[in-house]
């Protein structure tokens, strides 16, 4: 996340949002304290904490999202562990591979039952969890609406594919195996174990299409812890991004840390800059510029038409690039905030602009 101004003064318990629900000494705060009660909750477990929900938008056919529904548990432990109370609440699940005709048509659906769970329920902060194509903005735009303090966990992309010692990519090679196979080049029993080969993992798909964009997008933003938005689904450093995500969520609320703050012009410029450099998915263009728009900020076509001229693509890879995916680009990432360089993989693309 970018250096964001820390307001000095924090916020007390009685200025929580969720204090309106559980604060007051009358009939309605008392059916909400003995309702959680009945959950089995008692006062030391949300009483002067920070409430905060967990959007999953996990479901039995996403498998983009498969692992979301263990992962919870990993960001509730963060919560806990930083003192806030945490309670799940289910989003609809927009996988790409089965929705039909397009999620496109369900993305602002998402959108405003992010915003509207928000509303409703006694949130003071919000950890949401997408990444498959269109759940990223959807939940984004949602969050932004509401404003209050918001984070982002990406799903991370799947493990890269194999067919017989060959780097399977998803989407490109698999249109290029049908082609293959309606050539007659390859055998149907071939075209069987590319089938087999090329998801090896929960996840999203591992090439540089709108998952990978749009997440990067996200932490570009600020919505995303640094490192994130290209950690691997099934890596164990997926659990304890989860687990740290849950714990920075509780310091935001006190903080007052809201997406007004956090999303600016400069930050979605700075989006614009990162994606132009990774050779984005086409679709950027479309859910950015509504992220951007739902956050108050001008941005437009003219703004990615002057970044586009001026921002190089250096990354190489697929489906723009020819050879890497994104656990390569994961590997290097991860170099590089071992060697405590991570802030120029973003700021890099400021430079290229200046």
């Amino acid at each position: 996340m970018p250096d964001t101004p820390i307001n000095a003064r924090r916020k007390t318990s009685s200025e929580l949002r969720s204090s309106r629900w559980f604060g007051p000494a009358d009939l309605r705060s008392f059916g909400h304290r003995s309702r959680i009660a009945q959950m089995g909750y008692a006062p030391e477990d949300w009483q002067g904490r920070p409430c905060i929900a967990i959007l999953n938008t996990w479901s039995d056919i996403n498998p983009c999202h498969a692992h979301f529904k263990y992962r919870v548990e990993d960001v509730k432990r963060g919560i806990f562990q930083a003192g806030g109370f945490p309670i799940e609440l289910p989003a609809i699940s927009l996988s790409e591979n089965f929705v039909k005709p397009t999620t496109m048509m369900y993305r602002n659906m998402l959108a405003m039952e992010a915003e509207e769970l928000l509303r409703c329920h006694p949130a003071d902060g919000v950890v949401l969890m997408g990444g498959c194509d269109k759940t990223t903005p959807g939940l984004l735009l949602g969050a932004t609406s509401m404003n209050i303090p918001a984070i982002f966990l990406p799903a991370g992309p799947m493990l890269r594919g194999n067919w017989h010692g060959e780097v399977l990519g998803s989407g490109s090679d698999s249109w290029k195996y049908w082609d293959e196979l309606r050539a007659g080049k390859i055998t149907d029993e071939d075209w069987l174990a590319v089938e087999g080969g090329i998801t090896r993992s929960y996840g999203t798909c591992m090439t540089m299409g709108t998952a990978s964009t749009m997440t990067a997008i996200a932490e570009a933003v600020g919505m995303v812890l640094p490192g994130g938005s290209s950690m691997l689904a099934a890596d164990s450093g997926h659990i304890r991004l989860a687990s740290e995500t849950g714990r920075r969520v509780v310091d935001m609320v006190w903080e007052d840390l809201t997406p007004s703050r956090i999303q600016t012009r400069p930050a979605f410029e700075n989006a614009i800059a990162v994606a132009m450099a990774m050779g984005c998915s086409s679709n950027a263009i479309i859910h950015l510029i509504a992220m951007a728009r739902r956050a108050g900020q001008d941005i437009g076509l003219a703004d990615f038409e002057r970044y586009s001229r001026r921002v190089p693509v250096i990354g190489n890879v697929r489906p723009s690039g020819n050879q890497y995916l994104m656990e390569d680009f994961y590997l290097r990432v991860r170099d590089l905030l071992r060697i405590s360089v991570h802030a120029a993989r973003w700021k890099v693309c400021i430079l290229l602009v200046s």
